[in-house]
């Protein structure tokens, strides 16, 4: 049983940041119906720029969580605006593939201006092992666990209790109809563009302090994996993405547990497989009747 709770607070930890992301796959979904496979490229962007605010500017670790939202935020903003706008209106699979040609821009232009190789992100945090019950925590988790919990909250009090997070709402039922009331539909998905970002960046800083490394290509298998968690979860569900990134994480830990660490990833994508048989809209998603 000790190996099990040890399993489980590794999957909470790794759960959340699988979370976070999920959460921007699903409000862009919600909002214009776009899979932004760029979005594990923003989460790597994240943990660059904290690795570089720490080192040279000497950054703490909210300082530097903060820096990166803002930082990742902007970028997709820029990349919405750019990339995608003019796009709107063309066939989805136009903007599919602008998503991936976008993807691959940002990893390789990380890779030419700063090289492919791994580097040691720097533990800011110093790490405390806390045991209980004989189940090993260390301060970094929970740490990290607590920050992803409080985003996600605060993301959920946006999306509720706020002008922009009705406006998002509004735009995510109808937008033609959202438009008529008064809301300015460019602004809300460029808003909602720069809440999924932030999350991510967010994620991104984290992440380099769990595994201590970061490479140009660190986006691309934690950004599959955080879009399985929003179709699990059922893709344009806030809180079904959250749970979706938490059960990926325990999934993918416990896999590993049992001595099956090569395929902790085709077990990732099994999952989907067997979710997308049995419940094709996800956990908390809904079938939808479209009027032919």
């Amino acid at each position: 049983m000790q190996t099990f709770f040890q399993q489980v607070i590794n999957g909470l930890s790794l759960g959340s940041i699988y979370a976070l992301l999920a959460l921007g796959y699903t409000m862009v979904y919600g909002i214009i119906k776009l899979i932004n496979f760029a979005h594990g490229d923003i989460y790597m962007l994240g943990a660059f720029w904290g690795y570089y605010v720490i080192n040279v500017w000497h950054f703490n670790f909210i300082a530097a969580l903060l820096s990166a939202m803002v930082i990742c935020g902007l970028s997709g903003v820029i990349i919405e605006y750019f990339a995608y706008r003019p796009l709107r209106h063309s066939p989805r699979i136009t903007a599919l593939i602008t998503a991936i040609g976008v993807s691959f821009f940002l990893e390789n232009g990380m890779a030419y201006l700063f090289g492919s190789n791994a580097r040691d992100f720097p533990q800011i945090v110093k790490q405390v092992n806390y045991n209980i019950g004989g189940v090993r925590i260390s301060n970094i988790q929970i740490q990290i666990l607590a920050t992803a919990c409080i985003l996600m909250l605060l993301l959920q009090l946006i999306i509720r209790y706020t002008k922009m997070g009705r406006a998002m709402r509004a735009v995510s039922v109808d937008n033609d109809a959202a438009q008529l009331v008064g809301i300015n539909p460019n602004l809300t998905i460029s808003f909602t563009f720069a809440l999924g970002s932030a999350l991510a960046g967010a994620a991104g800083v984290m992440i380099g302090l769990y595994y201590n490394s970061i490479d140009p290509l660190m986006g691309m298998t934690p950004g599959i994996k955080a879009f399985v968690a929003a179709v699990v979860g059922g893709i344009g569900s806030v809180p079904g993405a959250s749970l979706g990134g938490f059960l990926i994480g325990l999934l993918e830990t416990l896999v590993q547990s049992v001595g099956l660490s090569a395929y902790k990833d085709a077990v990732v994508y099994v999952v989907l497989i067997v979710i997308l048989l049995i419940l094709p809209t996800g956990i908390f998603g809904k079938n939808v009747k479209e009027k032919v």
